[in-house]
């Protein structure tokens, strides 16, 4: 049998654009531009050239993606002057956009994201008179991180933010959609709002914003009228603290789409959530994600549909989390998962999922009702009830029960949130199964745990047989540059004073570590954790949810 080459060229233009499509677009263009005519026509297609992202994110911020001087010149020189008709979108690092921006026309060019944006670089390019035209009269969507290398400095940031945010609507004065985050997911600033701050902060064309600010007093203040004509507004808080007095309670006649998330608990969802929402009586979407304190009656099926979508005849789409948690009092009667499911048998959106559980040590019952497939960030205090699932889109997750976390849980859990970037664990009882492992000749059959976007753990409040489970590298892999708290007393006991090598590959994985209790610096802890920056912290009382 005689064997054939086929060469690329041999292909047809449709296999082509297949082969193309699995590939990211600057790959396409770097690498087929001015190959021949017939491989310029192909990648010249809309579908390679109308959205070029020239940043990616990693771990824990956005990178560029001119991985060369000689990719970056190839690109300014060649690539982009020849396709700069065809270009709506642009993303890029605040290092390359000027030079990006100056190298062509964009006719068509209104859409825009501009990564890593500190203080210094925004006013370089929002000054620029060459890029003013571009920002003032073509960009309608622009997506904005914030970017602060100075992870201490919480005051720094803050202004930076601040100073930043109040000149996006005097540069880009034709925005319909404004997208705000900050670059780093594990140390985002959340804004906080006020006229003297962001008397510029205003418009009356934006239709959308995307934006994380630091408490409710923020979102009231961005719902007052200064975005009037506003249909689509989602809003991550940092915690829900609720002022005394609410102002702005006007109708909200425009809003059509609206999501309110916290991963922290509130404890005025009857004051301060439910008549936000009953402004907004023209509402097609909803989505909540929220933590809330009840007296006496879980948020369930029946709860949902009286005081929520009875509330909002246009509603069409209604995704949630909410997981509702009461003290437990003598003689309380509390319902069961059979009890909740019953109230949601009828329930008009999507799937929903619930369950409940009680810890008698503490007190407290905690009640989950959320809608699958799953679609909000967080997912708190998950136990060993925890139904399972494909959780796509979390990136925080917080591990609580009263009794024990085995092995097989934490592979679960991984199962279930592949791309997990914040794990947080409270859990003193000692694993059950620890010893059959230790025991068993083949221990080998032990499977271990893949976490590879974890960047942040904290396990400062756990058994010492958790933090064995997190930093034995026979049962899990961290990824490097992991950002790890935990008691300092438990991290010398279960690395034996730092001597274990068990549990040196992951510590040589952490970038910073902050321990809790009474720890000292010594020559030994600096040594086993080589990468890391130590922080002693001392504890502090909290209140328990």
């Amino acid at each position: 049998m005689e064997y054939s080459c086929i060469g690329l060229n041999n292909l047809p233009d449709e296999i082509l654009m297949i082969i193309f499509q699995k590939l990211n677009n600057i790959d396409v263009l770097y690498s087929f531009h001015d190959v021949n005519q017939r491989l310029n026509k192909i990648i010249y297609d809309r579908t390679f050239t109308s959205h070029l992202t020239f940043v990616k994110w990693s771990l824990d911020n956005c990178i560029d993606l001119f991985s060369s001087d000689i990719m970056f010149y190839r690109f300014c020189l060649q690539i982009l002057p020849s396709i700069h008709d065809k270009i709506q979108r642009l993303d890029l690092d605040s290092s390359s956009i000027k030079h990006v921006l100056r190298v062509a026309n964009y006719p068509n060019l209104d859409s825009l994201g501009l990564y890593n944006i500190d203080e210094e670089s925004a006013q370089c390019i929002f000054n620029d008179e060459t890029l003013s035209s571009i920002f003032k009269n073509r960009i309608t969507t622009l997506v904005i991180t914030i970017y602060n290398n100075n992870d201490d400095n919480y005051e720094g940031k803050i202004l930076s933010v601040i100073n930043t945010c109040d000149k996006i609507f005097t540069v880009f004065t034709h925005l319909t959609s404004f997208v705000l985050y900050e670059s780093s997911y594990k140390n985002r600033v959340r804004l906080s709002f006020d006229d003297l701050l962001y008397p510029n902060f205003r418009s009356s064309i934006l239709l959308k914003l995307i934006i994380n600010v630091h408490s409710f007093d923020d979102c009231f203040y961005l719902l007052d009228g200064r975005f009037d004509q506003l249909h689509t507004f989602h809003v991550d808080l940092a915690n829900t603290w609720c002022p005394d007095e609410i102002k702005n309670q006007g109708d909200l006649p425009n809003l059509k789409c609206f999501s309110l998330s916290c991963k922290l608990a509130t404890y005025a969802y009857n004051e301060a959530i439910l008549p936000l929402l009953y402004r907004m009586s023209n509402l097609e979407e909803l989505g909540l994600c929220l933590t809330v304190y009840v007296n006496k009656t879980f948020i369930d099926g029946n709860h949902l549909k009286t005081k929520i979508i009875k509330q909002m005849p246009r509603l069409n789409q209604f995704t949630f989390f909410i997981r509702s948690f009461m003290d437990i009092c003598n003689e309380m009667s509390l319902p069961s998962t059979e009890d909740i499911q019953q109230t949601l048998i009828d329930f008009p959106f999507n799937k929903i999922i619930s369950y409940v559980d009680n810890f008698a040590d503490r007190k407290k019952s905690q009640c989950y009702i959320y809608s699958y497939p799953f679609l909000m960030r967080y997912y708190t205090r998950i136990t060993n009830n925890f139904p399972g699932g494909l959780f796509k889109h979390v990136r925080v997750v917080s591990l609580f029960d009263e009794q024990p976390f085995e092995h097989e849980f934490f592979l679960r859990i991984q199962k279930s949130f592949p791309f997990i970037e914040e794990l947080s664990l409270v859990n003193h009882k000692p694993q059950n199964r620890k010893q059959s492992y230790v025991s068993n000749s083949d221990n080998q059959t032990l499977s271990l745990i893949e976490y590879f976007f974890l960047n942040k753990l904290y396990i400062s409040k756990v058994h010492d047989d958790y933090i064995e489970q997190f930093l034995f590298d026979t049962k899990t892999y961290l990824q490097n540059n992991v950002i790890l708290s935990v008691d300092y007393e438990s991290l010398q006991r279960v690395t034996h004073n730092f001597t274990r090598d068990a549990t040196r590959t992951n510590c040589a994985k952490i970038s910073k570590l902050h321990t809790w209790g009474q720890g000292k610096c010594s020559n030994s802890l600096e040594e086993y954790f080589p990468y890391a920056k130590i922080c002693y912290r001392l504890y502090c009382k909290t209140k328990k949810q």
